[in-house]
């Protein structure tokens, strides 16, 4: 567990303990993606010191999150304990309560596969795609290329670009319904700050190929409020 204590008998008092050093939650979400090697966690944490990333992770091991264990033609890996996967639910719930505050990008700010990914998870509705037909889509941000695909309430989504660590699992095949290329305003869409006809005409993202009138299911099955209720 990290050295810090903060003295006080309570579930929240450890789990903050267990989670609260700093980039803790950030390589608990990439796991949340799939298993990791060092450096696939390192890649995709590109500003964390690499002393602190392997504190963190003997931490986790520690109290129980994480493990480390080998994998055939992946070598050793980090994976979530079933306790760490437990964390699922509180992340994305944390990306969505964290949402509405993100404002614009800094300049070195980046997009990776795995925040994309859980982005996407936090978006996702099932209650909505479960009303709707099955799609199939292609999402570039920046350099990230995701294949995203919604059949009922089920979301199943690989990454293509860059290419995704061996152990991510099996790329899906056959041509995605719509592709379509998007920057970091692709958030004005999820937030229904914009429409897709808007976003178009603002060039916040492009449609490259297939039936751009998906844009509209995308638009609907991926939405997170983007207003903050401060009213007393």
């Amino acid at each position: 567990m990290a050295s810090r204590s903060y003295g006080q008998y309570c579930g929240v008092t450890t789990a903050v303990e267990l989670i609260g050093e700093r980039w803790a939650l950030l390589i608990v979400r990439d796991l949340l993606v799939g298993p990791r090697r060092y450096t696939d966690l390192k890649q995709g944490l590109p500003k964390i010191p690499t002393n602190i990333l392997s504190t963190r992770l003997k931490e986790l091991q520690e109290g129980g999150v994480v493990r480390r264990v080998a994998l055939a033609n992946c070598g050793l890996v980090y994976e979530l304990t079933p306790y760490g996967r437990g964390l699922e639910s509180i992340v994305l719930a944390l990306g969505r309560w964290g949402f509405p505050q993100m404002g614009e990008p800094a300049p070195e700010d980046v997009v990776t596969g795995d925040s994309l990914t859980m982005a996407l998870r936090t978006a996702f509705r099932p209650e909505v795609a479960a009303s709707v037909p099955p799609a199939d889509y292609e999402v570039h941000v920046g350099d990230v290329a995701l294949r995203v695909q919604v059949d009922g309430a089920e979301l199943r989504i690989a990454q293509l670009a860059p290419p995704a660590p061996p152990v991510g699992g099996r790329l899906p095949t056959g041509q995605p319904e719509l592709v379509f290329a998007a920057g970091p305003g692709i958030r004005r869409v999820i937030s229904g700050e914009l429409t897709p006809a808007e976003a178009i005409d603002r060039e916040v993202l492009a449609v490259v190929a297939g039936d751009p009138s998906l844009l509209e299911r995308f638009a609907d099955t991926f939405h997170i409020e983007a207003t903050v209720d401060v009213a007393a």
